[in-house]
């Protein structure tokens, strides 16, 4: 039975949010995009349905998220919003099970950036939209870090997302040297659809490229 708890940490950046405890060993921590929160609808929705496959979730506020409840990130505290991410690993990561990381958008971005920077924090990275350039502006690529990836990588992603084509998201998994997979969502644009059907379906698709 899923157990649904708010979280917080004294950690420098502290850690806030909501713990799904499940009863298998493995543990996912799931990080909003930049204009949202902890409570987004695709992030619930995508907790629970790692619960039912026996892994716990926390969904936490990114620090820049806990400083000012609306408003977007400053690329200033980028930073500290990566720290913020491996310190919610390292609080609910338990010796016995891996450790999984991922988040929407912004989110997920800075989690890439986290492993690329310190490859041994996490066991898999999960993608949700990756921004992989600015709506309309596709010469402008954040790929620069994907090489330095070194765990498996999961990318989800709408068809009709303005951030970047399925075709450009495969081009930049191409980059990545530990194994990758792309989950198109045919009619997605960059709010990813928040029902159990397709939340099950990025659980089953993760689990198929770990192993």
């Amino acid at each position: 039975m899923e157990r649904m708890e708010p979280f917080a940490a004294a950690t420098d950046p502290p850690v806030r949010g909501t713990l799904h405890r499940a009863t298998g060993d493995d543990v996912l921590v799931l990080a909003h995009g930049a204009g949202s929160n902890h409570d987004a609808p695709l992030l619930r929705a995508l907790a629970h349905a790692f619960v039912e496959r026996g892994v716990s979730v926390l969904r936490c506020d990114l620090p820049y998220r806990q400083a000012h409840p609306k408003g977007p990130p400053s690329p200033a505290g980028a930073e500290r919003d990566r720290r913020g991410l491996a310190r919610a690993l390292e609080t609910i990561g338990g010796a016995r099970g891996r450790r999984f990381i991922g988040g929407h958008s912004y989110g997920g971005r800075q989690a890439s950036m986290l492993l690329a920077e310190s490859p041994a924090v996490a066991h898999a990275l999960l993608l949700l939209s990756y921004p992989l350039h600015p709506p309309g502006k596709p010469d402008r690529l954040r790929t620069q870090h994907l090489p330095g990836l070194r765990v498996p990588t999961l990318f989800v992603h709408g068809a009709r997302d303005p951030f970047g084509t399925l075709a450009e998201i495969e081009a930049a998994r191409a980059l990545i040297p530990s194994p990758s997979a792309v989950l198109p969502l045919p009619r997605a644009a960059h709010v990813l659809h928040a029902d159990s059907a397709t939340s099950r379906e990025v659980v089953e698709a993760l689990f198929r490229l770990i192993g």
